[in-house]
């Protein structure tokens, strides 16, 4: 049985990665293809448990425990995301290694090794086969990370657009290879974007179906 793919959808707040997710599974389940969708913090009892301490405003939590509860759940979810892989199955994932780059270290300041290092240990070598960055205008999407701040919101913008330059990807192979999708427009006019892209990579998999019609 081939190994299945890990397919990435990343960005910035807002800018529609649940939303994209929820109808590329819909489109899979259109084609039979089996797959499983996840999102970080999440995936797992641990992973949820996690999400509600990171997200709940009336909770001060440092960034660097902030960073090791992400890191935490991730640990947690990568047993589940190898069991699907090995089963042959497309696991879709809603934020992994970029946001821990783009939030951590460039929106909250901390230093790039340690964090890159502490991530290498919750992932155990595990790369995404391809990740999907959406891109969108800096704060058209804000919500609940408002409190932080626009400066916060730009730096973490400024960090997705650099992941996209070749050479920081080629000093960052653990994040695997990167493609920027057009997040503006109407929702079905993306989500028929990313399912072209996919089937320009992955025509075996990503094929027409009755989603097409």
């Amino acid at each position: 049985m081939r190994r299945g793919k890990l397919v990435v959808l990343e960005g910035p707040e807002g800018v529609g990665k649940t939303t994209q997710a929820a109808l590329l599974s819909q489109y899979l389940a259109s084609i039979e293809v089996p797959h499983a969708v996840f999102r970080e913090p999440g995936g797992s009892a641990v992973g949820e448990r996690v999400r509600g301490i990171v997200l709940d405003a009336s909770l001060d939590v440092h960034p660097r425990a902030e960073t090791l509860l992400f890191l935490a759940a991730r640990a947690q979810l990568m047993h589940v995301v190898r069991s699907r892989l090995a089963l042959g199955e497309v696991v879709l994932l809603d934020r992994f290694f970029l946001s821990t780059y783009a939030y951590q270290v460039a929106g909250r300041g901390l230093p790039e090794r340690a964090v890159r290092e502490a991530n290498a240990f919750a992932t155990d070598g595990l790369v995404p086969d391809l990740t999907l960055l959406l891109a969108y205008p800096v704060g058209a999407g804000l919500d609940r990370m408002e409190r932080a701040g626009i400066d916060f919101h730009e730096r973490v913008a400024a960090a997705f657009t650099r992941f996209l330059d070749d050479e920081w990807q080629r000093e960052h192979p653990e994040t695997g290879h990167i493609e920027t999708i057009d997040a503006r427009g109407a929702v079905w006019e993306v989500s028929e974007r990313i399912i072209s892209f996919l089937g320009e990579c992955w025509p075996e998999t990503f094929r027409p179906g009755p989603w097409s019609e």
